[in-house]
């Protein structure tokens, strides 16, 4: 199997994209601070996803990249409710991308539970 068709790998791949180009929307003085961690971090999940993935011959390894990408998540939620507190983005954007959110989250958690599911072998 490969990364890519991860269903955590494609929603967070998607989310990174809805908030790329909602963020293009944000005024030019954020260029440099909030448009560019919430992009940042919005790609961080898929890659340490598509990282985790490729360590799981190394449990130890893989889940460790799924706790970073977990972390990425919740600091894009972060930055998020910043957009929002700042009106950059309404309240049902708001609302779509954080659950979102939480479903990959979810789909994160359960490969951090369940790794044997995923290729990896108990030491």
């Amino acid at each position: 199997m490969d990364f890519k068709k991860l269903i955590a790998y494609q929603k967070s791949f998607n989310l990174a994209m809805s908030i790329f180009e909602i963020s293009k929307n944000f005024p030019k003085e954020e260029t440099y601070s909030l448009t560019d961690q919430i992009r940042r971090s919005s790609r961080s999940i898929s890659a340490n996803i598509s990282e985790a993935y490729r360590k799981r011959l190394y449990p130890k390894h893989f889940k460790s990249k799924l706790t970073d990408a977990d972390a990425e998540n919740s600091e894009t939620f972060t930055w998020l409710e910043f957009a929002f507190a700042c009106e950059y983005i309404d309240d049902s954007t708001f609302q779509d991308l954080n659950i979102k959110s939480v479903e990959i989250g979810k789909l994160i958690n359960y490969m951090i539970n369940n790794p044997d599911k995923f290729g990896v072998i108990s030491e």
